[in-house]
């Protein structure tokens, strides 16, 4: 067998590898959410007659629960270790929230600084952000839990660290276009590929340097809480601006506002968010945390 036909053997067990590992963690995380949503939730709210405020809150405590067990099962079982990356680092959880808040905050800031981001109203604290923050949080958790915990831990064993950073941040990217709205152009649209591919690049190295998941998961709920608490779309979605504080809109070429899509896609956030994961990539290599592939 030649040195090329051996390369794509190797090539394909790996990607076997990778593929059966999805799979069983989709069996675990779904399965467990799935019979909570659909067999113990409706259960529950029959039983105790919850309201439908109650009901979201249990809702949104129990998917985050069993999303948490999923993930346990799968590690405990699938890959036969404990899952270190679940550890509560409450120093690091906090320090990580606090810098998403300050990135995405910096970068809003001089953009309203600016003009291109314009306050129109500010109407105060809305009781709804509590629940607003909660489904932000569980979305947050469970998108590290699949893309950080899952996908790029399956990918970074088969071919090392980063060439799994950039794979799995390009598929977290091209699966929120699901977001968009659906006359955005092309250029728009190559855009918001690349800065979301960017954004998951900063996210898996930042879990990279932790490995951690709720650090992780502390600076992407931030960041996007932040984002909301402006009146502006968040990753495309203009749901939840009716509740925020603030009523601002945006002005000037998408390029620099972000357009629909929000501060995301704004160069100024793209230029930070580069610097920022280019710093703790850096960091991340001298502090030995990048992984070779497995056939090196």
């Amino acid at each position: 067998m030649d040195e090329k036909t051996r390369t794509l053997t190797l090539h394909v067990r790996q990607l076997r590898g990778v593929l059966l590992k999805l799979f069983i963690a989709a069996l675990f995380i779904g399965g467990a959410i799935a019979l909570f949503r659909f067999g113990l939730l409706p259960l529950l709210g029959k039983l105790l007659s919850l309201g439908e405020s109650e009901l979201a809150a249990v809702r949104r405590g129990g998917i985050l629960l069993c999303l948490l067990l999923g993930y346990w099962g799968y590690v405990h079982f699938a890959e036969k270790r404990h899952p270190t990356e679940l550890g509560i680092k409450p120093g690091s959880i906090a320090l990580s929230a606090l810098l998403g808040v300050a990135m995405i905050a910096l970068a809003s800031a001089v953009l309203f600084a600016c003009g291109v981001y314009q306050l129109n109203e500010y109407r105060g604290f809305n009781s709804a952000l509590f629940g607003v923050a909660g489904v932000i949080l569980v979305a947050a958790t469970l998108e590290e839990v699949v893309f950080r915990g899952v996908m790029f831990q399956a990918l970074e064993s088969a071919w090392g660290t980063v060439p799994a950073l950039w794979l799995q941040s390009l598929i977290f990217s091209v699966l929120h276009i699901a977001n968009l709205d659906s006359n955005l152009g092309t250029p728009e649209l190559v855009v918001t590929v690349i800065s979301g591919t960017l954004i998951g690049a900063f996210w898996t190295v930042l879990f990279v340097q932790s490995r951690n998941i709720w650090v992780v998961a502390a600076h992407h709920a931030a960041w996007n809480f932040a984002v909301l608490l402006t009146g502006l779309p968040l990753s495309g979605l203009d749901d939840w601006r009716a509740v925020a504080p603030l009523e601002s809109s945006y002005h000037g070429p998408n390029w620099l506002s972000g357009g629909t899509v929000g501060p995301e896609d704004s160069i100024l956030t793209v230029v930070l968010v580069a610097a920022v994961f280019t710093v703790i990539l850096l960091w991340a290599r001298k502090s030995r945390r990048l992984l070779p592939s497995a056939e090196q």
